[in-house]
């Protein structure tokens, strides 16, 4: 083979080579954009269940709205495993934060409703805790809340059974002018250790502070949930989502054509 073809066809091989290896690296590159986008997405995806889940408590009386926190890191635009980073920014979820601002009160006349002036949340049975205060009393005469779970006082339930049934600002509850207990209230000055399950509750391993809390009889605590800003965040969210979709198809598309093409 002379010597002119030989280098012809080596050359070749390496250019083919080298810009494969363009493509390939471009391909790659494409998939870290599908997955930024990716992120984008369950981000806005995971706000609509924060924003459905806040509108769907509006009504509840003491629920606190959620938000979620983010945390942001780059992404290497060029492969390389140096120190120095410099590329794209990738979100993931960091955790769901409460919004523990107080909600309006409102006036209901019912002697069992009760809220909660300030700081502190009513103790409910299996170490539960709410700001919550619509209260009823069962067929045995025990202080329950809107959920059917028992109110504490005392450090044990509170059995309210008589004609007239005053609660004094400082939580006593009297029966017919005799005392039967006094609501527990507890605080938590790290609001952090409290994780709100389903029905408005919040639970912690750690024991919660007694605080000379100071209630209102005849009235509840609204949600803090602003539904007009709910709607419009939750309609922004999904707006974005859909274009985190689109970003999605076009980089599928992009790396198929560019896989066919190697």
């Amino acid at each position: 083979m002379p010597c002119s073809q030989a280098l012809w066809k080596f050359t070749f091989f390496l250019s083919l080579f080298y810009f494969s290896g363009i493509k390939i690296a471009y391909i790659k590159n494409m998939n870290k954009g599908i997955y930024i986008a990716l992120s984008g997405a369950i981000q806005k995806a995971r706000h609509m269940d924060i924003y459905a889940q806040n509108i769907a408590n509006v009504s509840t009386s003491g629920y606190k709205r959620g938000r979620l926190s983010f945390k942001d890191h780059m992404v290497s635009s060029d492969n390389s495993n140096s120190a120095e980073v410099r590329g794209r920014v990738m979100t993931e979820k960091s955790k769901e934060i409460t919004d523990f601002s107080h909600g309006v009160q409102q006036r209901t006349g019912n002697p069992l409703d009760v809220a909660i002036n300030d700081k502190g949340f009513f103790v409910l049975e299996g170490n539960k805790y709410t700001r919550n205060g619509n209260f009823h009393i069962d067929s045995e005469g025990t202080l329950m809340d809107a959920n059917g779970m028992k109110v504490m006082g005392g450090g044990g339930t509170l059995t309210v059974q008589g004609s007239k049934i005053d609660i004094s600002p400082s939580g006593e509850i009297l029966v017919d002018n005799i005392s039967v207990g006094s609501l527990d209230i507890v605080d938590f000055p790290d609001k952090n250790v409290l994780k709100k399950t389903d029905g408005g509750f919040f639970t912690s391993d750690v024991e919660g502070e007694e605080v000379s809390a100071v209630v209102s009889q005849g009235f509840l605590e609204r949600s803090n949930v602003n539904v007009v800003r709910e709607l419009v965040e939750m309609i922004r969210s999904e707006r974005e989502f859909e274009s985190y979709q689109k970003m999605i198809r076009i980089f599928d598309d992009a790396a198929g054509s560019s896989i066919r093409d190697l």
